[in-house]
């Protein structure tokens, strides 16, 4: 029988072999590769990507252009003590939020600007009432009048201890708009600037119809667990709120929002968790 081959020890002392024996580059040489510019999508990657992102939006693009009114379900006067559930489904509508009755009230658990919209016209001249609390220590009671009846901020906002409850106001269209005062300062330069003549908003051109404001105050904090009673009035140009029988804020809106796109009532909020009650509607 053969002998077994030793093998062969501390093979890290053999001498190495040298790269340029069998024609490579040495391992420290420096090899210097251009940059190229990666390949952009071709044109029918381009049309595929496009088609993907239509796709995704298709939903949301039907909605903008080619929604219609908003449905109606239900008339003024109105009046709902929310003891039946099934009432959110058939007389309300929104576009998130779960939205639901708990307890014979309706439960807002921080929709984030999604408003419950009630599926009812309102007349020009319009009183609403209804009892709210909220049970979060930002307080943030929150509702929307003269709106579309889809769209947040799509009329009047009536906020009652926004801002981490620091501040009330009503808003126009946008409730991080321009404070009144701010507008009024700025048409009576407008108006300085023309001899004193036209000092008033519209005719300084400061007021138009789309314009985003808001009216200010800071009467009192939200009560976390306290039940409010609001009434809101429209009456002509003037949009009045009371809160437990005592005036709260008011607007007299230059160019009130009215008609088609500024006819519906919603209850709204934010993160607080709201519970509302006891609404009634009426024409003036």
């Amino acid at each position: 029988m053969g002998q077994a081959r030793r093998k062969e020890k501390n093979l890290e002392n053999r001498e190495p072999k040298s790269p340029e024996a069998d024609g490579t580059p040495a391992a420290d040489a420096e090899v210097t590769v251009a940059w190229k510019k990666p390949e952009g999508l071709s044109g029918r990657g381009w049309a595929v990507l496009a088609v993907i992102l239509l796709a995704i939006q298709f939903p949301l693009i039907h909605y903008a252009l080619f929604r219609g009114e908003p449905a109606l379900t239900a008339t003024v006067p109105y009046s709902q003590d929310f003891s039946d559930p099934s009432v959110v489904e058939r007389d309300f509508f929104s576009t998130g939020g779960h939205w639901r009755v708990v307890n014979g009230q309706l439960l807002s658990p921080g929709v984030k600007n999604n408003p419950l919209w009630l599926q009812a016209k309102l007349p020009r001249d319009v009183a609403v009432e209804f009892d709210v609390r909220s049970q979060s220590p930002e307080g943030d009671i929150k509702a929307e009048l003269f709106g579309d009846g889809s769209d947040h901020a799509s009329g009047y906002i009536l906020i009652h201890g926004g801002w981490n409850n620091s501040l009330s106001i009503i808003a126009r269209l946008d409730e991080h708009g321009d404070p009144l005062s701010s507008l009024q300062q700025r048409a009576r330069q407008v108006a300085e600037r023309n001899g004193g003549k036209g000092s008033g908003l519209v005719e300084t051109g400061v007021f138009r119809q789309d314009t985003h404001m808001r009216v200010e105050a800071r009467p009192y904090p939200v009560e976390i667990g306290r039940t409010y009673h609001w009434r809101i009035e429209r009456r002509g140009s003037l949009l009045r709120w009371s809160i437990d029988g005592k005036p709260f804020m008011e607007f007299d809106d230059p160019l009130p929002l009215e008609g088609k796109g500024h006819d519906r009532f919603g209850f709204s909020s934010w993160e607080a968790q709201l519970f509302f009650d006891n609404l009634k509607i009426e024409p003036l």
